[in-house]
C-alpha cells in the first residue's frame, strides 16, 4: 500500500505532519478529517523528496504557477471556514508554502493585516500574483460577508482558467517541437550532406538539376552570411518584442493570432469561455456590472477582445444594457449575443453566462482535438516535402552519375 506525506492543522490551529497508508489521497483525505484535522498538503511520500516541478520551476523563474495560487485559495476558504483567526491564518499558510515569492508576499499580507489593512489592501500590493479578478473577488466578498464564498468560487475559476491554458499549449506543444527538429534536419541536411555529394557530382561534370542548385544556392547563402542573417533575427525579434510591448504592437499580435486558421476560431472560443465564466462568477459574488467590465478588459487575455470591452463599457454607461453593444463588437458569435439578451430579457443573465461557459468549454475541448487531428496530417505533408526536396537534390544527379557510369 502506498505511503503519503501530509501537512494539517489540528483543533488548535497549529500545524501537524506525518505519513500516512492508504490507497489514495482521497482516502488520507478522509483519515485526517475523521481525526478532526483540516488538511493542508497531501502528496506522495516518494514525490515528498523529488519536490513539485511546477513549484521548482516557479522558484527559479521566480512566479508563482497556477496550481501554487490555487491551493492557496482552497487553503485559505478551508482554514477560514473552520473559524482559524486571519493572522493565525496566514502564519500558517507562509510555514507551509515552499514558493519563496508567494512565501514573502503572505508574509507581508500578515503584517499589513496586523497593522490595520483589509484583506483586499494587502492582496493589491502584490499584483503580479493576484489579478485583478482575484483582487476585485475578494473586494465583493468583503463588503458582502461572504469571502469563503468567493474563495470557491476563486479556486473554480483558477481551475478553470489553468485548464483552458493548458489545453491550448498542449495542442501547440507537438507541432513546435516536431517544426524546430525539421529546421534542426534541414539545416544539418544542407550544411554537412549536399555539399559532399556536390563535390562528387562537379568532379564528375555532371549538369546540376534545379533542386540541387537550389539547395546549394541555399547552403551558400547561409554559409557565407549566416552573420547578416542571425543578426537580423536577432534583430527582429527584439523589434517585436519591443513592438508588441506597445499597446499597438499588442493590438496588432492579438488580432492576427484571432485570423489565423484553425488557431483563430480556438483563442476565440477559448476568450468566450473565460469571459462568460468570470462576468458570471463576478455577478454572482455582488461586483458591480461596471467593475465586472472593467475586470474583463484586464483579465480577458487578448488586446483586441479587451478594446471590444472598453467599447462595451463606454456604451454601456450611456444605458444601452450589454446585449446591443455585443451586437456591435467583434469576435462575439450570434449565439453568445442572443443568449445574452435572451438572459437580459429574463433577468438570468448569470444562469445564462454559465451556459455560454460550458458550452464553450466543450468547444473548447472540441477545437483541440480537431487541431490535435489535422495538424499530424500537416506536419507528415510538410516532412515529406523537406525529405522530397533533399531525396531529389541528392538522387537526379546520382541517376545521371549512374547512366554515365554505364555508358
Amino acid at each position: 500500500m502506498p505511503s503519503f506525506a501530509y501537512q494539517a492543522i489540528n483543533e488548535n490551529g497549529a500545524t501537524v505532519s506525518g505519513t500516512l497508508e492508504a490507497d489514495s489521497p482521497e482516502s488520507v483525505n478522509n483519515i485526517l478529517v475523521a481525526r478532526g484535522y483540516i488538511p493542508s498538503r497531501i502528496m506522495a511520500a516518494d514525490a515528498l523528496s523529488k519536490g513539485d516541478f511546477m513549484t521548482r520551476l516557479g522558484e527559479f523563474f521566480g512566479k508563482v504557477q497556477p496550481p501554487e495560487l490555487i491551493l492557496f485559495t482552497k487553503q485559505f476558504r478551508t482554514m477560514l471556514l473552520a473559524g482559524i483567526p486571519i493572522i493565525r491564518l496566514l502564519q500558517v499558510l507562509e510555514a507551509q508554502t515552499q514558493n519563496p515569492v508567494l512565501k514573502k508576499a503572505i508574509s507581508q499580507m500578515s503584517m499589513d493585516i496586523k497593522q490595520g489593512s483589509t484583506l483586499v489592501d494587502a492582496l493589491e500590493k502584490h499584483p503580479k500574483i493576484f489579478s485583478p479578478l482575484y483582487r476585485s473577488m475578494i473586494n465583493a466578498g468583503e463588503i458582502s460577508g461572504t469571502v469563503p464564498d468567493v474563495l470557491e468560487r476563486l479556486s473554480y475559476i483558477l481551475e478553470h482558467e489553468h485548464k483552458v491554458r493548458s489545453d491550448v499549449k498542449s495542442a501547440l506543444q507537438y507541432p513546435i517541437i516536431v517544426l524546430v527538429a525539421l529546421s534542426i534536419a534541414f539545416i544539418v541536411l544542407l550544411t554537412f550532406v549536399i555539399p559532399k555529394f556536390v563535390s562528387i557530382f562537379a568532379r564528375a561534370g555532371l549538369k546540376l538539376p534545379l533542386p540541387t542548385k537550389i539547395a546549394m544556392l541555399t547552403y551558400q547563402v547561409l554559409n557565407n552570411y549566416w552573420y547578416i542573417i542571425l543578426g537580423v533575427l536577432i534583430l527582429l525579434i527584439f523589434g517585436l518584442r519591443r513592438y508588441f510591448a506597445t499597446e499597438q504592437g499588442s493590438l496588432a499580435r492579438d488580432a492576427f493570432l484571432l485570423k489565423i486558421p484553425l488557431f483563430g476560431p480556438l483563442f476565440q472560443k477559448a476568450a468566450m469561455s473565460r469571459f462568460a465564466s468570470i462576468f458570471s462568477i463576478l455577478q454572482s459574488s455582488g461586483v458591480q456590472i461596471m467593475t465586472t467590465m472593467k475586470v474583463l478588459i484586464g483579465t480577458i487575455g487578448n488586446t483586441a477582445i479587451a478594446k471590444e470591452f472598453t467599447m462595451i463599457q463606454d456604451m454601456m454607461q450611456q444605458g444601452q444594457g450589454l446585449a446591443g453593444p455585443l451586437r456591435k463588437a467583434k469576435y462575439f458569435p450570434p449565439m453568445v449575443v442572443d443568449m445574452v439578451a435572451i438572459g437580459e430579457e429574463s433577468g438570468n443573465i448569470e444562469e445564462m453566462m454559465k451556459v455560454i461557459s460550458v458550452h464553450y468549454d466543450e468547444e473548447v475541448a472540441y477545437q483541440v482535438k480537431r487541431l490535435s487531428d489535422l495538424i499530424g496530417p500537416i506536419l507528415v505533408v510538410g516532412l515529406a516535402t523537406v525529405v522530397g526536396f533533399f531525396a531529389l537534390a541528392i538522387f537526379l544527379p546520382m541517376w545521371d552519375l549512374t547512366q554515365m557510369a554505364k555508358q
